[in-house]
């Protein structure tokens, strides 16, 4: 095979024209006679017998696609390193003219990684929430953490808010059992807004072995259309009313749920202290979207369709594998919100293009900063995912990569350079009223 020429066209494709000798294409046709020319059928010869010439001479040149096709993955892989494109999606493929003395001539367009100018990456300014922490935060979290804590006893009692029943359920809609509307042995807190407004709190002062015709209205924002507005009546039966105990917020309570802490005033510390960096953490990450962007609207790029059709794909792909790891098909989770595969796509695309364009403006920061990852870089980076994850060093190594973990460290040294450089703005975050005035705690 030659490279015969190498073309830019619109939309970072790349043309190129590759001749194909007639002695290779020959050999291919071979191959593909040798593979196909056994279903081939000529009066004379048993089936799968005759000569290759005799078929062409009857049938014409059947062979030539076929071999083409068997040349084509090699052969394009060589162009396209000896062209020095990087090729990030599938070739559209033509023949060009006769080659001579027999040959093919053949013209991939490829579409390539496109070249990249950036505006402006250093000394931006952007938004940053300031962290705080606003009154009786911390208290919450060590509530939330003494239910995780807390036991559950079946008690001989009407049940009250904050009980968990166990019950079974029927639904009714004008008299009919509805779809989805039934089951057994549901466990239900009281209280927790779980089950359609309304119907928890009929069952507050039923008993075990109680029989209850709960009446509730279905919402008008309810994901089912059959049943949006609807008047409904469950028919339900109490198996158990169960008591939730919550332990003594006291030392020895600190103590079971902290490594460290060996006081109340220790683990109130330690939560403060943890809800902070947790917020600064995403206030640093948010600053960090917020430059990206800026630096991602400046920059001029003809970039293919194909790479925000793989990254949509790639989204999409892991979305369909944590689902799966919820028991979850996707099938199911189209059916249940009322959408087809392309709606499902277009979710994921503006993400998908967002992120191909902060990748691309990474990888250009990376390249005009001469960024540059060693060996020892790359050590020390399995050393830390292997403590983070708690796994020897050569499982991480099998798992991920040099080359990603490279990819990975390289473009986060771009992302520092922009960081690094960049002015806060600092904002005070909003509270939960929505009046934009918090009540705040000092973090600093």
């Amino acid at each position: 095979m030659k490279l015969k020429n190498t073309e830019k066209l619109e939309k970072s494709i790349v043309a190129l024209t590759m001749e194909i000798s007639a002695d290779e294409l020959n050999k291919a046709k071979d191959k593909a006679f040798k593979k196909n020319g056994r279903q081939i059928q000529i009066p004379g010869f048993r089936k799968g017998k005759a000569p290759r010439m005799l078929i062409e001479r009857m049938y014409g040149d059947i062979f030539f696609e076929d071999a083409v096709n068997l040349l084509l993955p090699e052969m394009l892989d060589q162009a396209v390193e000896e062209a020095g494109i990087k090729q990030v999606g599938r070739a559209d493929v033509d023949l060009g003219d006769d080659a001579p003395e027999g040959g093919a001539v053949i013209i991939a367009k490829v579409p390539v990684e496109p070249e990249v100018t950036l505006g402006e990456y250093k000394g931006l300014t952007a938004e940053k929430v300031s962290v705080s922490l606003r009154e009786g935060e911390v208290k919450e979290e060590l509530e939330r953490m003494a239910k995780r804590m807390a036991r559950i006893e079946t008690v001989d009692r009407e049940a009250k808010l904050g009980d968990t029943v166990t019950l079974d359920f029927e639904g009714f809609v004008d008299g009919v059992p509805f779809d989805g509307g039934s089951a057994e042995n549901q466990d239900l807190e009281l209280g927790s807004g779980t089950f359609i407004p309304g119907f928890e709190d009929q069952l507050v002062g039923c008993k075990a072995d109680d029989e209850k015709d709960v009446e509730v209205t279905f919402p008008e924002n309810y994901h089912s259309e059959e049943l949006k507005g609807k008047p409904a009546v469950f028919k339900c039966r109490i198996h158990t009313v169960k008591e939730t105990i919550l332990p003594t917020m006291d030392d020895e309570f600190a103590k079971d749920v902290s490594e460290t802490a060996e006081t109340m005033e220790d683990l109130e510390k330690e939560v403060s202290e943890r809800l902070i960096k947790s917020r600064a953490d995403a206030a640093d990450r948010e600053f960090e979207e917020k430059l990206l962007d800026q630096v991602a609207a400046g920059m001029q790029a003809e970039i293919p369709e194909v790479m925000y059709e793989n990254e949509a794909t790639s989204l999409m792909n892991d979305f369909a594998y944590r689902l799966q790891m919820q028991g979850i098909s996707i099938e199911q989770y189209l059916q249940a919100n009322n959408m087809d595969m392309r709606g499902f796509r277009q979710i994921f695309l503006p993400q998908a293009e967002r992120q191909v364009k902060i990748r691309l403006v990474l990888n250009k920061i990376a390249e005009m900063e001469n960024i540059e990852i060693s060996e020892d870089d790359i050590n020390a980076e399995y050393a830390k995912l292997a403590e983070r994850y708690g796994m020897e060093d050569e499982q991480v190594r099998d798992a991920i990569t040099s080359e990603a973990v490279n990819d990975d460290l390289r473009l986060n040294r771009a992302l520092a350079v922009i960081r690094d450089s960049a002015k806060a703005e600092m904002v005070a975050p909003k509270s939960n009223d929505g009046n934009g005035e918090a009540a705040e705690a000092s973090a600093e």
